[in-house]
């Protein structure tokens, strides 16, 4: 069985290069905008081409196996993780980015067997860097191996976030809250790059100690949580307690000792789960 998830990951590789050249080729192109829920919460035809090219490579090959895409829930598909070999999909993590061409934009893919992430890989389109992890195996960018900075101490810490306009002002005047606590720390700072798989890949290779976010989604995660373990970084939830996938909500770290202190820090607010009824 070993072989035959090694084997799903080299072809998710192959179709993650082909999902990276079509959005790379779409922003040399003018980019058609459309709104989901707000303002804020965009999506593009290029989202819906690559899950479409992904899930449609992907089911040919493996036609037995579940899948979980951004743009599909989006759609009205369940977003349910059961037992079963998953594909969980973004297709473009980082559409504000891609929309005005901010460098962090990544075609991000999780797989996981029995609820556990097997294998996640990463792109990150505009800088050309393909992140991809096994269980068991190690971290790599590149074909490279990387790992995380190893920081123990939060003071000497550069720690990432997003803050995205909350619906519900006290959730956003609590994401700001939050935000104020871990500068005070004090920390040597704080970054909103725009894409949570870029956060935890910028984690896994050390450039940043630590990453949290309420209100994510399991296609955010997932690709990135196992960049995150197989360099050696922690993953727990914004809590301090174990990670939920479906929670929409983590802390990952260089550290346990970081990913606690920043979690003493923060104040939770209600965020839903991806599994809950609709």
């Amino acid at each position: 069985m070993t072989d035959s998830w090694q084997e799903c990951m080299n072809h998710c590789v192959d179709i993650t290069k082909q999902a990276g050249k079509i959005v790379r080729e779409a922003l040399e192109k003018d980019i058609a905008v459309m709104e989901k829920s707000s303002p804020t919460d965009l999506v593009t035809e290029t989202d819906q081409r690559v899950e479409k090219l992904i899930i449609s490579a992907i089911r040919e090959k493996y036609p037995t196996h579940c899948f979980i895409g951004e743009e599909s829930v989006a759609a009205g598909a369940p977003s349910v993780l059961s037992d079963a070999p998953t594909w969980i999909i973004d297709p473009i993590d980082g559409t504000t980015n891609f929309v005005h061409r901010f460098p962090f934009v990544s075609v991000s893919i999780g797989f996981t067997v029995n609820k556990e992430v097997e294998f996640g890989i990463v792109y990150s389109c505009m800088e050309d860097k393909m992140y991809t992890a096994r269980r068991g195996k190690g971290a790599f960018c590149n074909g490279l191996p990387i790992k995380v900075s190893g920081q123990e101490d939060i003071t000497k810490s550069l720690v990432l976030t997003e803050m995205g306009l909350k619906k519900d002002p006290e959730h956003f005047k609590t994401v700001m809250d939050n935000i104020q606590k871990i500068l005070n720390v004090p920390v040597h700072g704080v970054r909103c790059p725009g894409s949570a798989a870029v956060n935890m890949c910028l984690v896994a290779c050390g450039a940043a100690d630590a990453y949290y976010h309420q209100g994510i989604y399991c296609w955010d995660m997932a690709g990135g949580a196992a960049l995150v373990t197989e360099a050696g970084g922690v993953i727990v939830d914004i809590t301090g307690g174990p990670f939920d996938l479906m929670s929409r909500r983590l802390i990952v770290a260089s550290s346990p000792r970081v990913a606690q202190c920043i979690a003493q820090e923060l104040t939770v607010f209600p965020c839903g789960r991806d599994d809950a009824p609709s």
